[in-house]
């Protein structure tokens, strides 16, 4: 983070603006040092950004654009202020523990990035060139053993990045919306800026509607009727 914050630093100060529309190679033959893919992938995204078309080979470029590095690295300092670790001599040395009163220690990245651009054609320059330099830093403040307590460019871009995302209310209110012809009522949600709620009569009207337009139902089927039952009829003769 503290290569990567002051590497942005230091190529936001390069405008890239004059090679919008314009066939670009990046020539990082005299870029050697730490986090070198980061520098090269941050470029092309500026020189993207500006309009540039991006070449892989020189001799289909307009212009050249040259990066190098001064110097790219970190570096560490703590101060406090307290009491430092003590030994008395004596015949039973005592030790005496480093107490720290308030202390705060800081680490910074450096990054110092050259550019120069030039016709591929006539080889003349392009805009006088030079080189930007930038520092990072994140420090870790403790009073009294309570901490840390951050500050410095890395905790800004984190805080922004990781920030709260925006919260978006979810509308409460249910109403009906307006009828169109042919249209069947339905519910939808209504936000600030839709229309205001129907009314009781409004909506015994739409569900009125609704009905009219259902489909009716058949009548049901009956059932066939039954055959007469058979009946005995005793017509025996020689009955008594």
């Amino acid at each position: 983070m503290l290569i990567s914050n002051a590497v942005d630093q230091s190529l936001n100060r390069i405008d890239f603006q004059p090679l919008e529309s314009r066939a670009v190679f990046l020539d990082t033959t005299y870029l050697d040092c730490v986090d070198k893919n980061y520098i090269v992938a941050s470029s092309r995204n500026r020189i993207l950004q500006a309009g540039g078309k991006l070449v892989a080979k020189p001799e289909d470029a307009e212009v050249v654009v040259e990066l190098r590095t001064g110097a790219v690295g970190t570096d560490q300092s703590e101060t406090y202020i307290g009491i430092p670790e003590l030994s008395l001599p004596g015949p039973l040395p005592i030790a005496i523990p480093q107490v720290k009163l308030w202390s705060k220690s800081t680490q910074t990245g450096t990054a110092k990035i050259g550019v120069v651009a030039f016709d591929s054609k006539s080889r003349e320059i392009i805009g006088r060139g030079g080189t930007t330099l930038a520092r990072s830093d994140d420090s870790n403040t403790y009073v009294f053993g309570v901490g840390p307590y951050q500050s410095g460019s890395v905790r800004q871009e984190v805080s922004r990045q990781l920030g709260r995302p925006e919260w978006h209310p979810v509308p409460e209110a249910i109403a009906f919306g307006p009828l169109k012809s042919g249209e069947p009522a339905r519910l939808r949600l209504a936000g600030t800026d839709d229309e205001e709620p129907a009314d009781s009569s409004q909506i015994d009207q739409i569900s009125n509607r609704s009905l009219d337009q259902a489909p009716s139902q058949p009548n049901p089927p009956t059932a066939p009727a039954a055959p007469p039952s058979a009946q005995i009829i005793d017509d025996d003769p020689f009955a008594d």
